[in-house]
């Protein structure tokens, strides 16, 4: 069986949690974005060139890579990305609205059934960036106030880590600290039982935090995600950088899943992937009576999670 794979989610920047029914408001409708890129970055520069990013993940160097990579296309931009774990972020998020002091721009979060509950709220921006219309309908939000940017998962036949050779060298993320892992576990042992998780254990693995630190200490690939906000400080600046994540140009540097439709022939489809449905993960996540019940059973076969955050572990 091969595991799944999730979507990392944009979102406009909450600022205010509401008591109201906003539906009501009948303000749903998009600003769509007409302007090229190149004037979206004069304004950006003209406000001050400045984006407060957080994104979900693991370690702190995580996305380097993205930072680079946006300062580099916009000389002047200074992108201020913060990573940390993503059920982290979102209370902190939750913590701002409440106290109306939000001061983040944008946010990359694995916790897709927040963007929902901002939405209603009437927390998050409506805004389409550039090719919009390009992001797979299963990605976006009909009113654009949240939209994939990019695909992470795995891909590894697990049924391999029963393997004997295997035994006292495998490392894993506990499920009961990740959700994306937990899911990745209901799927597992909902087609192959819970018999393989009892021999799994038999293989004496080891549990540590965070998904990054069993690729850094067995040296396999991972893939990890992005996403958007709102009412941002910097709002201009925001939109450049949203522009920029679903962009070509950024997402076409090297062959990989894409939530656009107009990938490159030879790019891998995520539709096409005969063992997972790209789609099931935000409704798993929403369920959160039920993610809670399989965090419990893990706990209870395995133990609370042990260590350090996985950002202050050095692993």
């Amino acid at each position: 069986m091969r595991s799944s794979i999730i979507i990392s989610f944009c979102f406009a920047n909450p600022f205010l949690t509401l008591a109201y029914d906003t539906p009501f408001a009948f303000k749903a409708r998009p600003t769509i974005e007409n302007r090229t890129i190149d004037d979206i970055y004069q304004a950006a520069l003209a406000e001050g060139g400045v984006v407060t990013a957080w994104h979900g993940g693991d370690e702190k160097n995580q996305q380097d890579a993205l930072k680079k990579a946006f300062e580099e296309r916009f000389p002047g931009m200074t992108l201020n990305i913060t990573v940390d774990v993503s059920k982290y972020h979102n209370g902190l998020i939750d913590e701002q609205l409440a106290n109306g002091n939000l001061y983040v721009d944008s946010a990359i979060l694995q916790t897709l059934h927040d963007y929902p509950r901002w939405k209603e709220a009437g927390a998050l921006l409506h805004y389409a960036p550039l090719d919009f219309d390009k992001i797979h309908t299963s990605f976006r939000d009909i009113h654009a106030a949240y939209y994939g940017v990019n695909i992470f998962g795995w891909n590894i036949d697990f049924a391999d880590f029963l393997d004997p050779n295997l035994r006292d060298r495998i490392v894993l993320t506990y499920p009961n600290d990740d959700d994306a892992v937990l899911y990745t576990f209901d799927l597992i042992m909902q087609q192959l039982g819970a018999g393989w998780f009892d021999d799994l254990l038999l293989q004496n693995p080891r549990w540590v935090r965070g998904s990054a630190t069993p690729t850094s200490l067995i040296d396999q690939a991972n893939n990890k995600g992005a996403a958007i906000f709102k009412d941002a400080p910097h709002p201009e600046s925001t939109k450049l950088l949203h522009n920029f994540l679903i962009s070509k140009e950024y997402l076409e540097t090297t062959p990989r899943w894409t939530v656009r439709t107009d990938a490159p022939a030879h790019f891998p489809k995520i539709f096409d992937e005969l063992y997972t449905n790209v789609n099931v993960f935000a409704d798993w996540m929403a369920d959160r009576e039920r993610v809670e019940r399989l965090r419990f059973w893990f706990e209870k076969q395995i133990g609370t999670p042990q260590g350090l955050s996985p950002l202050e572990d050095d692993l």
